[in-house]
């Protein structure tokens, strides 16, 4: 099977000491292409330094999560443009709405969303998207923009099958992590991962976050890794009552699609 990792973190300091070694484990595991999560100035270009370094098989998006959106200022919305137009760059984003932690304002981070909606309207790029208790502003805003937008996927889905439904309404793809792996609090997923149609789903790690908690044998590690991918897939494959051979070649066909890889 060939899989993609359509969100991972890999730029994040716990994979500081081995991540060559983390990136070299996924590919053994076939994950064979990784999109790296640009959440922040900074982070953006960290990502697609990273991509660089490993041309075709790692892709970086670029964008400023919600936790961040205080610091987001001319300069930039004037970056993130600069990056869009890089090879490696496959999406903008992660961005959009978390009331969750609430870490920035709710202003700073809708005035934020929205300048990453217009440069995902004027680069034509995928967007990227993060939603965290913040459903109903959060699908507001994307459906007045909506039909401007290339193609849209809401990453990291772990609302209501009402919610699920408002978004594929929207016409967006669903990113599905390892939080359907975590009986404490992914239990309500696993009644409607059917209704996703299969050319809209995708799969994702979303690490170093969001290890499955189902995996065995455990890892005494608390850092998820792309490697691991395989293990979600079979999850949501089982949710799903579909071959996991036949779901990875649904989700790995998307994600090429979605990020013309």
């Amino acid at each position: 099977m060939e899989l993609i990792d359509i969100g991972c973190n890999l730029t994040h300091d716990s994979f500081d000491v081995d991540r060559d070694l983390v990136i070299e484990a996924a590919f053994n595991a076939g994950v064979t292409q990784m999109i790296v999560t640009g959440a922040s100035a900074q982070g953006s270009q960290q990502a697609l330094q990273l991509a660089n370094n490993w041309p075709r098989k790692l892709f970086a998006t670029a964008g400023v999560h919600p936790h961040r959106a205080s610091a987001y200022d001319g300069d930039t919305d004037k970056l993130l443009r600069e990056l869009a137009g890089r090879e490696g760059v496959v999406a903008i984003g992660e961005t959009g709405l978390d009331y969750f932690r609430d870490f920035s304002p709710r202003e700073a981070q809708r005035s934020s969303f929205e300048q990453q909606i217009q440069i995902a309207i004027d680069t034509g790029l995928p967007f990227f998207l993060h939603q965290r208790d913040a459903h109903k502003d959060f699908v507001a805003i994307l459906k007045h923009y909506r039909d401007q937008l290339s193609d849209v996927v809401v990453h990291c889905f772990t609302g209501t099958k009402a919610e699920l439904h408002e978004c594929l309404d929207l016409n967006c793809y669903i990113g599905i992590t390892g939080w359907i792996c975590d009986e404490r609090r992914g239990t309500h997923m696993k009644e409607y991962m059917i209704d996703i149609p299969s050319d809209r789903l995708m799969i994702e790690t979303d690490a170093p976050y969001l290890k499955p908690r189902n995996l065995r044998p455990k890892i005494k590690s608390h850092r998820n890794e792309p490697r691991l991918l395989p293990w979600i897939l079979g999850t949501l494959a089982a949710c799903r009552n579909e071959h996991p051979e036949v779901l990875a070649e649904a989700t790995t066909r998307n994600a090429r699609a979605f990020f013309r890889l």
